[in-house]
């Protein structure tokens, strides 16, 4: 079992910045590999990144070069950068834990999930 709590969700600006973090317990996090998955309302859950035990990254197209995940394997924590947020950044973001290779972009791949953080970005 992972138990993963998200934390650092609120309203913000367009143009600003907010970091997410996710706490993760309950085994060895260093081999756990890592995703931020977004939902706003009336759409489907999204992929957003995600992050190897290793650092190795993968982005969606949409936050590429705004967005950076990273993680502290001493911490047991992942994190998720975002700058120069937009309106449609808007979204409750979820973290979510895959115990098993390769890394992975989809939902079903990943095998538990957070409560999820709110996002808001006012233009």
């Amino acid at each position: 079992q992972v138990q993963l709590v998200e934390s650092g969700g609120g309203l913000v600006q367009a143009g600003g910045s907010l970091r997410l973090s996710c706490a993760a317990s309950g085994r060895t996090f260093s081999n756990v590999y890592m995703g931020w998955f977004r939902q706003a309302p009336e759409t489907e859950r999204e992929f957003v990144a995600a992050i190897k035990w290793n650092s190795v990254t993968s982005y969606a197209d949409s936050v590429k070069g705004r967005f950076t995940i990273s993680r502290n394997n001493a911490k047991n924590t992942v994190y998720l950068q975002m700058n120069s947020l937009k309106p449609d950044d808007t979204a409750v973001y979820y973290c979510a834990a895959r115990l098993r290779a390769p890394l992975a972009v989809t939902i079903g791949d990943y095998d538990y999930w957070g409560q999820g953080t709110q996002v808001t970005v006012s233009s």
